[in-house]
């Protein structure tokens, strides 16, 4: 596909609490591009650690679905519901070291506190048994430079407080496992969307208690409705056809700010994706993007 070679390990990481949508598709399709543009790696790795949330058979349609628009991975796909017992020394690390703690509160004694932990269980030493465990956060600041987003800064203490790790039910929390699983599968970029944006400084706060590199991020813009609604499983966000692999993939081309030949109308799944390799420019990404009602449907 091209003859450059490079360091360069991307992923596509999925959640099956639904089959792709045209957002799912825009992520699919800038990680990918991003990736082998430089003859980069690309993974892909399903982030089933919700069971209660998973739709059953949303894994195979979302491997279908990537195979229909032409999308190639390297090597076996991997999940995370494979990957408890990693997740799980880590956290008996962590809580045996006194870097995280047992949390007995409940969702109805953290409402008046908008989402910020205020500690009410960082020194009260309860048995981990059924709890949550919280990481402790110093109060510091942590702050990245997004190839998309810009700079992005956000204070641990202040504005996020002790966070969990692995939830009450005993299922492991997603700050956890995907900072594990991206060191270990060796991830250099990380391209996904705007929504986490103010996750990653929890992530890099993890990075570093860990030992772990840094990954580059590059967030996507969130493709909104024009009533401001995000478009996502919940909302309008039809599954992808797989009749419709070329429109869908030149939309998500222009929606990434490229542009894409006209040519390509008649072409096939992996003639577009051949041509978005050769042509990308992740500097042409928009910062925000809207679009318009026909382009919804």
């Amino acid at each position: 596909m091209t003859a450059k070679t490079s360091s360069y390990i991307g992923r596509f990481a999925p959640t099956p609490s639904g089959h792709l949508h045209f957002g799912s598709l825009v992520a699919a399709l800038a990680s990918y591009l991003d990736a082998r543009s430089v003859g980069g790696r690309w993974l892909v790795r399903m982030e089933d650690l919700d069971p209660p949330r998973e739709e059953p058979g949303a894994q195979t349609a979302i491997l279908k679905a990537l195979e229909a628009y032409g999308f190639e991975w390297d090597g076996e796909m991997v999940r995370q519901s494979d990957r408890h017992a990693a997740y799980a020394e880590v956290l008996d690390n962590l809580f045996n070291h006194g870097l995280a703690y047992a949390c007995t509160c409940s969702r109805k004694q953290l409402e008046a506190y908008g989402g910020i932990y205020p500690g009410l269980c960082r020194n009260a030493g309860h048995d981990s048994a059924d709890a949550a465990i919280r990481l402790r956060v110093p109060e510091l600041s942590y702050h990245f430079i997004d190839r998309v987003q810009g700079e992005y800064r956000q204070h641990l203490g202040r504005e996020v407080g002790d966070f969990v790790i692995r939830r009450r039910d005993g299922l492991y929390a997603y700050q956890l496992a995907v900072v594990l699983d991206d060191a270990w599968q060796g991830i250099t970029d990380i391209v996904r969307g705007a929504d986490l944006l103010d996750s990653t400084p929890r992530q890099l706060y993890l990075q570093e208690l860990l030992g772990l590199r840094h990954p580059r991020y590059l967030h996507l813009p969130l493709i909104t409705q024009p009533d401001g609604n995000k478009l996502g499983k919940s909302y309008r966000s039809p599954p992808l056809p797989e009749d419709q692999a070329t429109p869908l993939l030149l939309r998500a081309l222009r929606a990434l700010g490229q542009q894409p030949d006209s040519a390509l109308h008649d072409a096939t799944a992996q003639d577009v994706l051949n041509w978005g390799i050769a042509h990308w420019d992740a500097n042409l990404i928009p910062r925000t993007l809207t679009l318009p009602e026909a382009q919804l449907q």
